[in-house]
């Protein structure tokens, strides 16, 4: 099973429709990032990308009143005269042409979340004041959905994998999940050979840079959420005169090794777990039992019965311990959705694994039929290795185990796994955590949420220390990210930063 990734805002978009790393920073696979003092400029890097750089989008009517583009950009930034692949752009003009200040980018998180999703659903993600004065522009990322899409497995293949034991305890079950994902990246690099190779988020942050110029802004607008900030973060550091207004929501921290930020997010959703719990016992007569512990140890004890014994469902599907953890997972994010996951329970604690296969389904974008919408968790696995070449190896798991499970009693062993997850990936670059270097950048917003499952606030306050002047909001709330969330604070600042460039004089702390 792959570890929970931060899709951000596109998670509660999937939620709303049904009833949504995470990503790592660090590399790219043909040249490392530059620094502050080198060839950064539009000048220098267009003299080597020529073309790219002078291009103009050719904006299409689609979906009504948007507009879609193509962008074109090499696969490979070190031979820009080679192979260029087309990354999918979706456009919402801004609402008042006569107050319009440029264009927005935005990205939903993920990896291997769609932008162009995220896009189109703008007006129910974001206030007023934003959509009067920004056109917003999505972007699938390399190797994401309809951009150069990455193809590892057939979807039965991809299922086996998805369903597999997520925290396999014996060594035939390591062996047999190892092999699993050893397959699994074979089949990225037969099938998707090219750009397996070339997903990282620094050759995505360098796309960002391109699609700046062919918007014709003379600095980046951008609002990433979630592993969005991943992009953020990492264009700030090798574009850091091209930054404008910058918003990164639900943070991640540059820092962190594999092991560092599966321990993290292993206790945030953990802490997310034991906050859902403690809303039913408020309420009186939890069905979870009398206590936070007793509620969180009937949920472990739950898993444990699915794993030896999957449920039936009514399509037919048999619901498995990786299927019953993405079911547990999803409304985690959104605090809106945890009375859908009282009544998954519940059922499923009578035999009925239905209502907790649909919220798998909506966190996997899979069909009823068992076959994928997207690709998203393929480019989830492709962007992290790349970024990420420090797992652990799986021998080495055991002197790890305790402090997870301390951690994380519920989540601590299927996150303590997934760190082992890319030492089975073909490609390898050797990269891994890193401080973050951004001189010379003007004031970012950096958004934390104090019960966050997937980007504990500690990674937010950790990127704000990374980024020279940048201001904390911190919102002290459940679920994944702070704009839109229900919290005013939040969002007038963010909104009267992006708007006005009105930034706050000290971190805030918001409800």
């Amino acid at each position: 099973m792959t570890p929970l990734p931060a899709h951000g805002a596109a998670l509660v978009v999937a939620l709303a429709l049904l009833l949504s790393g995470c990503g790592v920073f660090g590399t790219d696979s043909s040249e490392g990032p530059a620094s502050p003092s080198s060839s950064t400029s539009e000048a220098t890097t267009a003299a080597r990308l020529g073309t790219y750089y002078s291009q103009r989008l050719d904006w299409k009517s689609c979906q009504g009143t948007l507009q879609c583009a193509t962008l074109k950009v090499p696969l490979d930034y070190a031979r820009p005269a080679g192979r260029s692949i087309g990354v999918e752009l979706l456009k919402v003009p801004a609402k008042a042409e006569g107050a319009r200040l440029g264009s927005m980018v935005i990205n939903p998180g993920g990896p291997g979340a769609s932008g162009v999703d995220y896009a189109a659903a703008a007006t129910r993600i974001y206030g007023e004041p934003i959509l009067k004065s920004y056109d917003v522009v999505g972007f699938d990322p390399r190797g994401v959905s309809r951009s150069a899409p990455v193809d590892c497995a057939s979807a039965k293949q991809f299922n086996t994998l998805l369903q597999s034991d997520p925290d396999p305890d014996t060594a035939q079950e390591r062996a047999y999940s190892d092999r699993l994902l050893r397959r699994f990246g074979r089949g990225c690099l037969s099938r998707s050979g090219g750009i397996t190779r070339h997903m990282s988020t620094v050759e995505v942050a360098k796309d960002l840079d391109v699609l700046r110029a062919a918007l014709g802004d003379r600095k980046l607008t951008y609002f990433g959420a979630s592993y969005g900030t991943a992009i953020g973060a990492t264009y700030a550091e090798l574009f850091p005169d091209k930054v404008g207004r910058f918003v990164l929501d639900g943070a991640l921290d540059p820092r962190s090794s594999t092991l560092q930020l599966n321990l993290v997010q292993a206790q945030g959703f953990e802490t997310a777990l034991r906050s859902y719990v403690g809303a039913c016992m408020d309420r009186g007569d939890c069905f979870l039992g009398s206590s936070v512990d007793q509620g969180t140890r009937r949920i472990r004890a739950f898993l444990d019965s699915v794993e030896a014994t999957p449920l039936p469902t009514a399509s037919g599907r048999r619901l498995t311990i990786g299927d019953a953890y993405y079911g547990i997972g999803l409304p985690l994010y959104d605090e809106l959705y945890w009375t859908t996951l009282d009544g998954a329970l519940q059922a499923a604690f009578k035999g009925d694994g239905t209502q907790m296969m649909a919220l798998a389904d909506a966190y996997l974008e899979r069909k009823p039929d068992g076959s994928f919408a997207s690709n998203s968790f393929q480019a989830f696995y492709a962007v992290n290795c790349l970024d990420h070449d420090d797992a652990v190896p799986t021998k080495d798991l055991q002197r790890h185990q305790a402090r997870f499970e301390k951690a994380a009693p519920t989540f601590g062993r299927t996150f303590l796994y997934s760190t082992t997850a890319c030492n089975q990936w073909p490609v390898h670059t050797g990269k891994g955590g890193r401080r973050l270097d951004a001189v010379g950048i003007p004031p970012v917003l950096v958004v934390g949420t104090t019960r966050d499952p997937a980007t504990p606030l500690v990674w937010a306050q950790a990127l704000a220390r990374q980024l020279p002047g940048s201001v904390l909001i911190t919102r002290d709330g459940d679920g994944h990210t702070g704009y839109g969330q229900g919290s005013d604070c939040v969002d007038d600042a963010i909104e009267a930063y992006l708007v006005s460039g009105t930034v706050p004089r000290r971190d805030l702390t918001c409800s």
